[in-house]
C-alpha cells in the first residue's frame, strides 16, 4: 500500500503542504527501499524553506532518515531545530534505539527538561533493555520507580516496562508489574511469554500460555513456538504440535509465524514436518533458509544444507552473515575439507574478515582436522574476543594437541577466560593424557562449575582413575544435585578400561538417579553390554543389551560415517549395502582385508559388540563397519582421489 503513495505522488501536479509532506515522509521511512530513499532525499532537499520550522514536518524527516539508517543527517536536523519539543526528542531517541544505539539515546535522554509522555517512556524503557547494563539498569530502575501515577495504568508503558526488568533479569518485578495490571491484552500476555522465553523458563512461558483466554496474534504463535522449541520435551511437543495444527489460515502465510514453526519442528526432531512447512511457504525469505539450514544442522542433516543453498541461489535470495555462519556450521559437522574450500569460495571478502565469521572458520577447519589453516585465521585476527581463543583452544584439542591448546590458553588475556575457556583446554588435556597440567589448570579455577568438575571427570577417567574420579562426584553432590554427563563420562572409562566392576556399579547408580534419561541410558547400557563381550560373554551382552532397550522403550544412536565423491557426500551406517556399488565395495573391502593380514593384521573380537549370527564370522562384522565401507568406496574411484577423508557422527 506504501508503493502507492509514492505513485499517487508522481500523479501530483502541485507541491505538498507541510501535512502532505509529513505523510510521505513517514511513509518513506516505512518502506526504507531504494525507491523511498531516493524519493524521501529528494523531498527532503526541495522542501520549501517555511516547512524547515515546522516541528511535525522535522520530526517526522529525523524518523525517515533513522529508519535509512541516515544518523548523522537526522542528528543534523535535530540540532538545527529551534523549537524542539517532547516529540522531537522521542524521535530522535526511538531513532537510536531502533539502529541499536541504546548508549546514545540514554545520553540524549538525560539531557531532556521537558515533561515527558507515554511515548517517551516506552522508548527510554527500551533503550535500556536494549543494554541491559549497569548504567541501563540504574536509568530505567529510576524512570520507572518515579513514574507518574496516570502512565501506571497505560499498557503500552507497563508491557515496555516488563519488557526491559524481563531483559535485566528481574523476573519478580515483571511478575509483580503483570499481576497488578488490570487491562491485560494479547500483547501483555506477549510480552511476559517472551520474557519468560529470554530467561530460558519455558515451563512457565507454557503455564502462562495455558492461561490465556484471549484471541492469539501473530507474534503469540512465533513466542510459544520458540517456548516450545526450548523445551522440546512432551509438554512442549503435545502444546507446539496442537497450536500448529489448530492455528488459522491467515496466519499460514505469516513468514515469521511460519520460520518460528519451522525452528519448532527440527527441535522436536521432526525434519520432515518441518521440511513440509518449507516446500508449501509461498515467500521464502532469507531467515526461511536459514532455518531450514539450522534445522538440519541440529539434527545432523548437515549435507541437506548444501542442496538449500542451490535453491537459495536459483531463487535470487543472497545469502547474509547469518546464513554463511550456518554453512559453516555445517561444514564443521561434515568434516570434509574440499566441501569447506568450496564453500569458502563463495563468501565474500568483506563477510570473511567479520570476526564471528573467523571465529567459525576456526571451529571449522579444528573439526576438519585442518589445524594449520585454523592457526592462519586466528593469527589473522586482531581484536581477538573470548570465542576467538576459546575455539583455537578447542581445535588443538580435538587433534590432540594438547600442549598447543595450553599455551594459548595462556596467552589468553584472564578477563576473557570464562567457563568454556576451562572446559576447552582442561578437553585437549584429557585427549591428550596430560594429567599433571590437568590437574594444576583445575587447581587454579577460582569457581568450578558443574561443566568444569565434569570435564576434569572425564580426564580422569580416560586414564582410568576411578577413585578419584569419583570423589569429585561424591563432594559435588554434597551440594549440588547428581549431574548424569559425570557418570557418563566415568562409565565411559570403565568401559575403555575394560572394569566391569566399576560399569556395573556406575550403571546401576545412573539407572537409580535418572530413571527418565532414556538415551542415555540406552547409552550407557551399550557400553556395559561392550564390556560383557570383551569377555567373550556373548549371549549376557545381548540379553543386557536388549531387555534395557525394552525396558527404556528408545534405540541406541546409529553410527554413522561419510565421505565426499565428486562433490558428493556419501553416508554409510554399519553393513550398509544400500549404496548402488555396494557389490563392489564389499569386493574392495575382501581386497584391503587380506592385505592386512598378510601384513600381520588380526581380528580383535573384543570389539564385537554383539552376538554373532548364523554365517557371519569375526571378519565380516568387523569389516562391516561404515568406516571401512567409505574408505572401500574411495579405492574403487577411478582415479583413486589423492585425498581420501572420512568424518564420524561420534565423537572418539
Amino acid at each position: 500500500m506504501v508503493e502507492k503513495v509514492f505513485d499517487l505522488l508522481d500523479e501530483m501536479e502541485i507541491k505538498p503542504d507541510s501535512f502532505t509532506l509529513a505523510i510521505l515522509f513517514n511513509a518513506c521511512a516505512e518502506l526504507a527501499n531504494d525507491r523511498a530513499i531516493k524519493i524521501g532525499r529528494k523531498l527532503l532537499d526541495e522542501m520549501p524553506e517555511n516547512y524547515r520550522n515546522d516541528n511535525a514536518v522535522l520530526n517526522s524527516a529525523m524518523h525517515m532518515l533513522m529508519k535509512f539508517g541516515d544518523i548523522q543527517s537526522a542528528e543534523r536536523i535535530f540540532r538545527l531545530n529551534k523549537k524542539k519539543d517532547i516529540i522531537t526528542y522521542n524521535a530522535i531517541i526511538k531513532g537510536y534505539v531502533g539502529n541499536k544505539m541504546f548508549e546514545k539515546a540514554l545520553d540524549l535522554f538525560e539531557q531532556i527538561h521537558l515533561n515527558l509522555d507515554n511515548v517517551t517512556y516506552i522508548i527510554v524503557f527500551n533503550a535500556c533493555a536494549g543494554l541491559a547494563n549497569d548504567r541501563a539498569i540504574k536509568i530505567g530502575r529510576k524512570l520507572l520507580d518515579e513514574m507518574p501515577e496516570n502512565y501506571r495504568n497505560d499498557n503500552a508503558v507497563l508491557n515496555s516496562a516488563m519488557h526491559m526488568l524481563m531483559k535485566f533479569g528481574d523476573i519478580q518485578s515483571a511478575e509483580r508489574i503483570f499481576r497488578l495490571n488490570k487491562k491485560k491484552d494479547i500483547i501483555t500476555s506477549g510480552a511476559m511469554m517472551k520474557g519468560y522465553v529470554g530467561n530460558k523458563m519455558f515451563e512457565k512461558a507454557l503455564d502462562l500460555f495455558e492461561q490465556i483466554h484471549l484471541n492469539l496474534n501473530n507474534v503469540t504463535y512465533i513466542i510459544v513456538f520458540n517456548a516450545c522449541a526450548g523445551l522440546a520435551n512432551d509438554r512442549a511437543i503435545k502444546i507446539g504440535r496442537k497450536l500448529l495444527d489448530e492455528m488459522p489460515e491467515n496466519y499460514r502465510n505469516d513468514n515469521a509465524v511460519l520460520n518460528s514453526a519451522m525452528h519448532m519442528l527440527m527441535k522436536f526432531g521432526d525434519i520432515q514436518g518441518a521440511e513440509r512447512i518449507f516446500r508449501l511457504n509461498k515467500k521464502k525469505d532469507i531467515i526461511t533458509y536459514n532455518a531450514i539450514m539450522n534445522g538440519y544442522n541440529l539434527n545432523d542433516e548437515s549435507s541437506k544444507c548444501f542442496k538449500i543453498l542451490d535453491g537459495m541461489s536459483h531463487e535470487g535470495i543472497v545469502p547474509n552473515e547469518t546464513t554463511w555462519n550456518i554453512l559453516i556450521g555445517a561444514c564443521s559437522q561434515i568434516g570434509m575439507i574440499h566441501r569447506c574450500e568450496y564453500i569458502i569460495d563463495q563468501i565474500p571478502l568483506d563477510t570473511q574478515n567479520k570476526r564471528q565469521i573467523q571465529n567459525s572458520l576456526i571451529d571449522m577447519w579444528g573439526k576438519c582436522g585442518s589445524v594449520e589453516k585454523a592457526q592462519i585465521a586466528f593469527k589473522s585476527i586482531d581484536d581477538r574476543d573470548t570465542v576467538t581463543y576459546n575455539t583455537m583452544i578447542n581445535a588443538f584439542g580435538l587433534n590432540g594437541m594438547g600442549s598447543e591448546a595450553i599455551h594459548v590458553y595462556k596467552q589468553m588475556p584472564n578477563d576473557l577466560r570464562d567457563e568454556v575457556s576451562h572446559i576447552c583446554v582442561l578437553n585437549a588435556c584429557s585427549h591428550s593424557g596430560l594429567l599433571h597440567e590437568a590437574r594444576n589448570i583445575f587447581d587454579e579455577i577460582t569457581f568450578k562449575t558443574e561443566k568444569i568438575i565434569t570435564t576434569m571427570i572425564d580426564c580422569l577417567s580416560r586414564l582410568f582413575l576411578f577413585d578419584e574420579a569419583q570423589k569429585l562426584i561424591d563432594n559435588y553432590e554434597k551440594t549440588n544435585k547428581p549431574y548424569l554427563i559425570m557418570y557418563m563420562s566415568l562409565l565411559s572409562g570403565a568401559r575403555n578400561n575394560r572394569n566391569r566392576h566399576v560399569s556395573e556399579k556406575v550403571y546401576d547408580r545412573m539407572k537409580y538417579l535418572f530413571p527418565n534419561e532414556k538415551q542415555h541410558l540406552v547409552s550407557g547400557a551399550v557400553l556395559v553390554s561392550n564390556i560383557y563381550s570383551s569377555f567373550g560373554e556373548d549371549q549376557l551382552a545381548t540379553t543386557f543389551r536388549s531387555n534395557q532397550i525394552k525396558q527404556l522403550r528408545t534405540n541406541a544412536t546409529k553410527g554413522l560415517s561419510w565421505t565426499q565423491i565428486n562433490d558428493e557426500i556419501v553416508q554409510f551406517t554399519a553393513h550398509d549395502n544400500s549404496h548402488p556399488q555396494a557389490s563392489e565395495i564389499d569386493s574392495e573391502i575382501d581386497r584391503m582385508t587380506s592385505e592386512l593380514i598378510q601384513h600381520g593384521y588380526k581380528f580383535d573380537s573384543s570389539w564385537i559388540t554383539r552376538k554373532i549370527k548364523d554365517g557371519e564370522t569375526i571378519q565380516s562384522v568387523l569389516c562391516g563397519h561404515s568406516e571401512k565401507k567409505a574408505i572401500a568406496l574411495n579405492f574403487i574411484q577411478r582415479p583413486v582421489p589423492k585425498f581420501i577423508q572420512i568424518a564420524k557422527n561420534l565423537r572418539v
